[in-house]
């Protein structure tokens, strides 16, 4: 086995990143930066300062994407007059379907128009009745109109149409039967049932989120939920630290052990103990059960001063750092790689980096709702464009980082009616607090994206899709996903609105190596976590041989009928295939005598930083 050397690094041809060096102590020093010359126009950073402003006052968001949306749209429809017509037509129907319904004193058909599947503002019983079923039927025919208004139109750019449609559903989300009190039967009968206590109380829980918002606070987590006692809890020490994060190696359970060990890269957009939530659905409590030797990295929330990370820092001063101490801990072994999310992404990267540099320390790869294609990302396409990203990068400039409520606000918009709307229904009228869950935790629980890092993710990943474009650059060459040898576990979930599962397929278009893949029920959190036991869980699986031809998505669902239950004990079976002999556990963690010492007990303290 052969370990990659470090160079410098570029994020483009010809465009070289500073170069970081680890001292003895694990920190990550910097050169100073070096002279340049005056900028072109001098008084840009006015400018980039009045975008900053206005960025914090519009989440984030540029104005000049969505009013060019808008115009396009428009300036389309207006030239479309089979459009036009299509449109007074489907007006004539909804109004016709919505009177039928009206006029339907018998109440024996199904109504006329039905929530979109992820939408329970109307689940109470009372919205089947009249006046409450009219408001709603007239809700869900106007967006059911806007809908049709805003599909694809020859010669509109598609993003246009998208964040047209995505405008108008913000835009009749705010007006939705569901958030006023007297239009919604859920808060008039909680009302009358509670003599009004309901809106006291919830009162107080908007006064609570909003001097949460202006204070940039968080709540503690509720009793049973505490981070290193109920989450994150299954044992083990940190064995090395840097600045960039933690290395958690965890104790083994069993008699005896694979030879070969799991590191687990998380994303760095949110904390790590996605993956280790409560004993009972903790992936890694599950892995170190099956007897596998399991490392796990905690990344550190970045501040301000570290606005300089990089993506190639996140490679080589994480990543790779991560796989040179566990060959340290376990030598002599290849070693499996999981990576979730973005830290998949990364994880990719690393992969075909080492690959090319002829590097085979891998002994396998699993990417769990990962992307290494970004032309087809989902509804996050909504936010990227090269105006959008330049306003995030003023922002970023200014502050440092994105922060915390930015992201959480953009997440949430995707899903705004359920995440937004329904929730401060709960909340505010109705005067329930959220219930805890484990995995509610960690959703409170986010991070921050440093400044240079979060930009070149955004530019070179989703808005250049450099990465499968072969046009994505390590230490001054192109890396090709085409050149990983070892054998790939892919996991995709159904309804993820973040990584779509036909996105994550496209990992098969780009890769030739033995590759199986597995698409799972559940979005992009639920559906990773999802541990064995669980009677909604199910599965689809098939396995692609090296050199194989490629089958398409559709063809594909076509071909693997489901399975019951979870695909963990599949994958289980997959590493223990792709493993070796069974061995005795290390009686101690780290390796003190290789400079790897324990430093403190899991969950480690980058885990607390807030």
């Amino acid at each position: 086995m052969t370990k990659s050397s470090s160079k410098a690094s570029t994020d483009a041809p010809g465009r070289s990143l500073p170069v970081v060096l680890p001292t003895p102590a694990g920190t990550v020093q910097r050169p100073a930066p070096r002279q340049q010359q005056g900028p072109r126009h001098p008084h840009q950073n006015l400018d980039r300062a009045a975008r900053a402003a206005v960025a914090r006052l519009s989440a984030g968001l540029s104005p000049h994407s969505f009013f060019d949306a808008w115009a396009d749209w428009a300036q389309h429809l207006s030239q479309a007059p089979g459009r036009q017509l299509e449109l007074i037509e489907r007006a004539q129907r909804n109004a016709l379907a919505l009177m039928s319904h009206r006029f339907d004193t018998e109440g024996d058909r199904a109504p006329p128009f039905a929530p979109k599947p992820f939408d329970h503002r109307f689940r109470h019983p009372g919205w089947q009745k009249l006046p409450f079923s009219l408001w709603q039927q007239s809700f869900l025919a106007a967006q059911d109109w806007w809908d049709h208004a805003t599909d694809h139109l020859r010669g509109l750019r598609p993003e246009n149409a998208d964040r047209t449609r995505f405008m108008a559903r913000q835009a009749l989300d705010i007006m939705s039967p569901s958030n006023f009190p007297a239009l919604n039967p859920e808060i008039v009968e909680t009302t009358l049932h509670s003599g009004g206590r309901n809106l006291a109380e919830g009162a107080a829980n908007f006064v609570h989120d909003a001097i949460k918002t202006v204070m940039q606070s968080r709540d503690p987590a509720p009793e049973g939920y505490r981070i290193g006692e109920d989450l994150a809890c299954t044992p083990g020490q940190v064995v090395f630290r840097n600045d960039l994060f933690e290395l958690i190696q965890y104790s083994p359970r069993t008699a005896e052990v694979r030879a070969e060990p799991i590191l687990i890269v998380p994303a760095w957009i949110m904390k790590y103990y996605i993956l280790d939530l409560s004993p009972q659905n903790s992936m890694v409590n599950y892995l170190v059960g099956q007897g596998f030797t399991v490392f796990a990295i905690s990344w550190c929330n970045p501040t301000a001063g570290q606005c300089d990370l990089s993506l190639e820092d996140y490679r080589k001063f994480g990543v790779m750092a991560a796989l040179d101490a566990v060959n340290a801990i376990v030598p002599d072994r290849k070693v499996h790689a999981v990576g979730y999310c973005l830290g998949g992404t990364i994880l990719a990267i690393a992969a075909a980096t080492m690959a090319r540099d002829r590097d085979d320390r891998l002994a396998s790869i699993t990417l769990m709702a990962a992307q290494v294609d970004f032309a087809e990302a989902g509804e996050l396409l909504l936010f990227v464009d090269e105006s959008q990203v330049a306003f995030l990068e003023d922002m970023m400039w200014d502050q440092g980082y994105l922060d915390r409520p930015q992201m959480a606000r953009t997440f949430s918009a995707i899903r705004s009616e359920d995440l937004i709307w329904s929730r401060a229904v709960q909340r505010y009228w109705l005067g329930q607090d959220d219930t805890p869950t484990d995995m509610g935790v960690w959703l409170a629980d986010t991070t921050r994206m440093p400044a240079r890092m979060h930009s070149q993710y955004l530019r070179g990943l989703f808005l250049e899709n450099r990465l499968s474009a072969g046009r994505f650059s390590v230490e001054g060459r192109v890396i090709a996903l085409k050149d990983i040898s070892a054998p790939l576990f892919v996991v995709a979930t159904e309804t993820d609105h973040i990584a779509p599962w036909r996105s994550v397929y496209k990992t098969q278009l780009f890769t030739d190596c033995d590759l199986t893949f597995a698409l799972t029920s559940g979005g992009h959190n639920s559906g990773i976590v999802n541990e064995p036991g669980n009677p909604r869980s199910r599965y689809r699986i098939s396995h692609r041989p090296q050199g194989a031809l490629y089958v398409g998505p559709d063809d594909w669902l076509a071909r693997n009928p489901d399975r019951p239950g979870s695909w963990w004990p599949a994958w289980r079976d997959w590493l223990a295939d792709r493993s070796s002999a069974m061995v005795m556990p290390h009686r101690h963690l780290g390796a003190p005598e290789r400079g790897y010492p324990p430093l403190e007990a899991a969950p480690g303290s980058y885990v607390h930083q807030t």
